[in-house]
């Protein structure tokens, strides 16, 4: 008999339903940046921004491919950005509520989504122009504006709407 209570499952309680919790949003690290820096009206000015405010930051790896959205005032001046994802050599995972949450808590007007191409080639996938397409339409919904998608490398970048593929 006491060889078979060593093998009794031990029965818990019922675990109660998690409570709900008050969320605060804050800023992990000011990014100072030059003038020229928080103004996002270009393409060269949002890869800028990112040599300057993304490469720099200890999670940040060159080897993987990062995706970025910055937030921008109605004036098209940087608030902040914030890293939506790190993922593997040629792909990272990207969905429109992950993408456009800070910007509705930052009450942004805007956003320039970005990532990088570790293999040094700032083409766009087929991928990138697909979820380029899906966040644009998003933020039709949410009365977002994706101003851009710019694909950044450490020598140079593309953009997709200079590219023509912000028309439909």
């Amino acid at each position: 008999m006491r060889q078979l209570d060593l093998f009794k499952a031990e029965v818990k309680p019922p675990l109660k339903p998690a409570q709900p919790v008050e969320y605060k949003v804050v800023a992990l690290r000011e990014c100072p940046a030059p003038e020229y820096l928080r103004s996002c009206d270009t393409p060269q000015h949002a890869a800028d921004y990112w040599r300057q405010c993304v490469l720099p930051t200890p999670h940040y790896d060159p080897e993987k491919e990062c995706f970025v959205v910055l937030l921008l005032t109605t004036r098209k001046r940087v608030k902040g950005h914030h890293v939506v994802g790190i993922g593997l050599l040629d792909q990272v995972l990207v969905h429109a509520r992950e993408v456009f949450r800070p910007a509705i808590v930052a009450a942004a007007h805007a956003v320039v989504v970005m990532h990088n191409h570790p293999g040094g080639d700032p083409t766009p996938s087929e991928a990138d122009i697909r979820i380029t397409r899906d966040l644009i339409r998003a933020g039709q919904l949410l009365r977002i504006e994706v101003l851009d998608h710019v694909i950044v490398t450490p020598h140079r970048h593309s953009s997709l709407r200079e590219m023509g593929f912000f028309h439909q």
